[in-house]
């Protein structure tokens, strides 16, 4: 390829720290909080997936961009990332099933992208000092101007984000012939998730983020979802009250991710931001039922509350992260309900968690 001149960038943290690098073709600002996935592949789907709204991505792989992109291996329509940080950039790729280049990919959606950044001193940095609000920029000689505006972004812990990722108007996916019928409700659903229902001969109706259970429920559905998404469940009181309400009526629920957060608020368990949080394809998880463990994909920044969950009366704890033992699913003891807090979607194992859409399958079958 012809060489092209790159502009200096940056990206400064909220605690004063800075780390140089240079601009892949955009210039200017983009604010986020700051995050590293450590998967070696799927960049593609990491900036798509609408959990990651909000955030500047860094991605611990080297190399960025070297297998293109292609147009439906996407979880959303839209680059959801703020921005992304890396140390190589590849301009150039080498799969033949590419549409285009990831640089094409990031102009064609107007989003910033730095590299040769150390990312591997920004990760161990962000990992010793905890997720934070942070800038990129090609503005470089405005140190001073950029802390002032980073100064005034909101902190994640608090903030509602699934509004500006969620649905506009209900939608439909899969066969409207097929047996089954799913409400699901889009707090930033991911695509693969409506794949991996559909395939299992569910029709499925989507709703936006503060739909009411009597929406969904004039659906007439066998059973109901909650998804993934971005931000701090607690502010999601309109989701927590269609959580509520399925599990009074003791209807099949399902809830991945944000939607397992918001599973537990509803039952009175409370939630916390994490230090850093879980993002990658290789978190390991133990299934406490089969004893079987599972290599899985994550990506939040929020967790339930352990030690009220062991201490719930109809909650079980039935998987856990064999990292640092935070809980990674529940189910409910008297009622047709459970949840996931990574994706088995996404399919890292690759199949080791696949099983859930089919458990989810079967509590509607036996309902």
């Amino acid at each position: 390829m012809k060489y092209k001149q790159r502009k200096k960038a940056l990206i400064l943290l909220a605690d004063g720290t800075i780390f140089h690098g240079k601009s892949i073709g955009k210039e200017g600002t983009a604010f986020g909080e700051v995050c590293f996935n450590t998967g070696t592949t799927g960049y593609q789907e990491i900036f798509t997936d609408p959990s990651y709204f909000g955030q500047i991505m860094v991605t611990t792989n080297a190399h960025i961009g070297n297998y293109g992109t292609k147009d439906i291996e996407v979880e959303s329509d839209d680059i959801m990332i703020a921005g992304l940080v890396c140390r190589n950039f590849s301009f150039e790729y080498s799969r033949p099933g590419a549409d285009r280049s990831l640089e094409a990919f990031f102009d064609a959606h107007d989003k910033m992208a730095i590299s040769d950044v150390d990312t591997r001193a920004l990760v161990r940095h962000i990992r010793d000092n905890g997720a934070m609000n942070a800038v990129i920029s090609t503005d470089v000689d405005n140190i001073e101007g950029l802390k002032k505006q980073l100064a005034d972004i909101p902190d994640m812990n608090g903030l509602e984000l699934a509004s500006k990722v969620s649905t506009k108007e209900p939608y439909f996916y899969g066969d409207e012939n097929a047996k089954y019928k799913i409400s699901a409700l889009d707090i930033g659903i991911k695509k693969n998730i409506l794949r991996n229902l559909a395939k299992r001969d569910a029709y499925v109706k989507v709703f936006p983020y503060n739909a009411k259970f009597e929406d969904l429920e004039a659906f007439k559905p066998d059973g109901y979802f909650l998804s993934n998404g971005p931000g701090d469940p607690e502010p999601l009181v309109e989701a927590q009250a269609v959580a509520k309400e399925v599990i009074d009526r003791n209807l099949p629920l399902f809830g991945i991710c944000l939607g397992h957060q918001v599973i537990a608020l509803a039952n009175g368990i409370s939630t916390y931001k994490m230090h850093h949080g879980h993002r990658g394809i290789n978190h390991p998880v133990k299934n406490l039922e089969t004893g079987k463990g599972e290599i899985t994909s994550q990506n939040h920044g929020f967790a339930i509350n352990r030690e009220e969950t062991e201490g719930h009366d109809d909650v079980d704890i039935t998987h856990v992260h064999l990292n640092d033992h935070t809980v990674a699913g529940i189910k409910m003891k008297s009622k047709n309900v459970f949840s996931v807090q990574y994706h088995p979607e996404a399919s890292p194992g690759p199949n080791d968690s696949t099983y859930l859409f089919d458990q989810f399958i079967e509590n509607i079958q036996n309902n």
